[in-house]
């Protein structure tokens, strides 16, 4: 019974995350400003890392959590430099 229900969760966990995952490219790729598209990244690449998550979950494979702890790293070090070079017109100073 317990197998059930956590399979249910997962199913409905990665189902959640796709959709979110598809409203994250959409205000990526409509958003009117620079900065919505940065936040739709900032969402993207979160939204990518946890369904990562929960396929290593479902899984049992290690493989999953070392990918999100890397797409996680590259993601904060994109939006902290897409940050600088709104806020100042250049990423190296």
């Amino acid at each position: 019974m317990s197998a059930i229900i956590m399979n249910i969760a997962l199913t409905y966990a990665q189902i959640c995350l796709i959709v979110a995952f598809g409203f994250a490219t959409a205000r990526m790729l409509k958003g009117p400003r620079a900065q919505d598209r940065v936040l739709g990244l900032d969402t993207l690449y979160i939204n990518a890392m946890l369904l990562f998550l929960v396929i290593g979950v479902d899984n049992g494979n290690v493989f999953f959590f070392e990918a999100a702890i890397v797409i996680a790293i590259v993601g904060f070090v994109a939006t902290v430099s897409l940050a600088k070079f709104l806020m100042r017109g250049e990423v190296i100073e």
